[in-house]
């Protein structure tokens, strides 16, 4: 990845998450319990044309979450907790813990109802692996109900 795309990327992750604390009505220093995404990998794939492949890190305080939200529209998901515990609800699927070296996937389309700390004493991450179109941003956006709700 070169320096621009890094360099957009912490910028685009920076205003998104200033928005989001934004909607949501509160200020960083209140955000403790949200979770934190930081950019680890983005490039077009050579052989898909017009398909990028990019990947966040996304950590969870203890008891931390994300809102229920939706990906890009072309956005398939693997999914592989590093740390620690995630719970996850997609679609109409039961809630499910994924513990440490395990993994799930999302479809394109697919709404993210739970996803969350399963713990309220240690912190958990994951790493999520996107399939997207080029070009197909934001990519996640959270509920309208949920981001007007804190």
């Amino acid at each position: 990845m070169n320096s621009k795309t890094r360099r957009i990327l912490a910028n685009t992750a920076a205003t998104a998450a200033v928005v989001a604390l934004a909607l949501l009505g509160l200020s960083p220093g209140q955000a403790h319990e949200r979770e934190t995404v930081k950019p680890a990998f983005e490039h077009t794939l050579p052989n898909v044309p017009g398909k990028s492949l990019i990947a966040v890190v996304v950590t969870y305080p203890p008891g931390g979450k994300s809102l229920p939200h939706r990906h890009a529209r072309s956005a398939f998901i693997y999914a592989h907790v590093l740390k620690g515990a995630v719970r996850s609800r997609v679609g109409d699927e039961p809630a499910k813990v994924y513990r440490a070296g395990e993994s799930f996937f999302e479809e394109p389309g697919a709404h993210h109802r739970i996803s969350e700390n399963a713990s309220d004493s240690e912190a958990a991450n994951l790493m999520a692996v996107f399939i997207v179109d080029a070009g197909d941003k934001p990519l996640t956006v959270p509920d309208p109900a949920a981001a007007a709700t804190p």
